[in-house]
């Protein structure tokens, strides 16, 4: 068994953290580079940052932040949002990113996943998907949860996975800030259909929560946002509690 890996996402607009409920309604919570260091000393296994206005405006503007989080931070950390040309990840990676996360780029222009694999290698790259359940499926969102396409997330999870995606990051637009757990169907519709790691986003708020996600859902590794920014919970706490659940994870610093 491996070991569940526990990712803060830290939501950024211009220099600020940020978080919303949904992917909407955002509010100012403190300096990311400050909330990535304490999870970093907590134990955190990586740390994911999302320009959450980077597609409105077509570019990742937190490329400082990232670079001054990898000076104190030995973790990996994954960029998204904006991602639009090689030469974006060059630059995410130069800044000290260790992966990217795509979205609406890929959505639009699905071969950009093969030539992105292709140049940097599969584990660098990361397909983001963004869906809302519509009945008994759930269709795919771009631009931060703002845009509608039509497209299947299972569906689209299988070809993102086979063009070269060496992670999926899967968020559920319904559970987003929530805290009310993840969208557990909708992980366990695409876990067992793809050979790649598969991250669940959205809705954490307990140790409980992960521990369904993972045994039910099938899911790698859990990201977490608003229990942590809130003090709801603790990455030490959700490590001591899944371990005593019988999960393996990582030690807490």
């Amino acid at each position: 068994m491996r070991s569940l890996r526990i990712i803060p996402r830290l939501d950024v607009k211009g220099d600020r953290l940020v978080k919303g409920v949904h992917l909407e309604g955002i509010r100012p919570i403190g300096k990311p580079e400050d909330f990535a260091r304490a999870y970093y000393e907590q134990g955190a296994d990586e740390l994911l940052y999302m320009d959450v206005v980077a597609s409105l405006y077509g570019r990742n503007s937190m490329l400082d932040i990232v670079e001054r989080t990898a000076r104190d931070v030995f973790v990996p950390i994954t960029v998204g949002g904006g991602i639009r040309s090689l030469d974006d990840i060059r630059a995410a990676l130069r800044a000290g990113a260790d992966k990217v996360a795509i979205n609406t780029w890929a959505v639009q222009h699905p071969d950009f996943i093969n030539e992105a694999a292709q140049t940097f290698g599969s584990s660098t790259i990361v397909v983001s998907i963004e869906s809302k359940r519509r009945g008994a499926a759930w269709e795919v969102y771009t631009d931060s949860g703002r845009e509608r396409t039509g497209r299947d997330a299972v569906g689209w999870a299988r070809e993102a996975a086979a063009r070269g995606a060496g992670e999926l990051l899967v968020t559920s637009i319904d559970r987003d800030g929530t805290q009310r757990g993840y969208d557990v169907g909708l992980i366990s519709a695409i876990a067992p259909l793809v050979n790649v790691p598969v991250v669940a986003c959205g809705g954490a708020g307990s140790a409980v929560h992960v521990a369904e996600v993972v045994q039910r859902g099938k899911a790698d590794a859990v990201c977490v946002g608003a229990a942590l920014h809130y003090g709801k919970a603790t990455i030490e706490g959700l490590k001591g509690d899944l371990m005593a659940k019988g999960l393996k994870c990582r030690r807490a610093a």
